[in-house]
């Protein structure tokens, strides 16, 4: 994918479709969201992560899958990045996250769309993030958030592509959008 292919999208300033159910008909092609259990009590919670060979990372080769995880302040935006090969899996393990997804792939049938996912906390999904789909988020919230993520791959700087936050094409619009 060469930046020529996205740079002249057009967006409206917004969020796109905002998904509210996991096997929504208006998730970017590729992109998969499947719900994950917490397990409360007394002492605070646990959470399974993964399990190699099954679920949304069942394809993940072990010999290359990668385990990272990123804490952010509230307020953070972290926005935007995409792969050329890379596959990425959100969980977010603590707080709360507004994902931004655009489809960045020219010859994708949801070419140019957007998604926003509120996951986190108080809606515990996975988020399967495919390569050419630009990903980033925004913690949003009065406390710090934690995204374990899970990739296919080692990381490799040469397969990631860095899109501004603001950038004019994608329009992403990170204000609070319930004034």
């Amino acid at each position: 994918m060469s930046e020529l292919e996205w740079d002249s999208l057009q967006n409206p300033k917004g969020i796109g479709k905002v998904i509210l159910k996991p096997d929504s008909a208006d998730l970017i092609d590729g992109v998969r969201v499947h719900a994950y259990p917490i397990f409360p009590d007394d002492r605070g919670y646990f959470l399974e992560v993964i399990r190699l060979g099954e679920g949304l990372p069942a394809g993940f080769p072990t010999a290359s899958t990668q385990v990272s995880a990123a804490l952010s302040y509230p307020g953070t935006i972290k926005a935007f990045h995409y792969h050329r090969h890379q596959t990425d899996l959100w969980c977010p393990a603590q707080g709360m996250f507004q994902v931004g997804l655009v489809d960045l792939r020219a010859g994708s049938p949801t070419y140019g769309l957007r998604n926003t996912l509120y996951v986190g906390q108080l809606r515990p999904w996975q988020v399967l993030i495919p390569p050419g789909v630009a990903h980033g988020y925004k913690v949003i919230g009065q406390q710090a958030a934690m995204l374990v993520y899970v990739t296919d791959r080692h990381y490799n700087p040469a397969d990631e592509g860095r899109i501004a936050h603001d950038h004019a094409g994608l329009n992403y619009d990170w204000e609070l959008q319930h004034k």
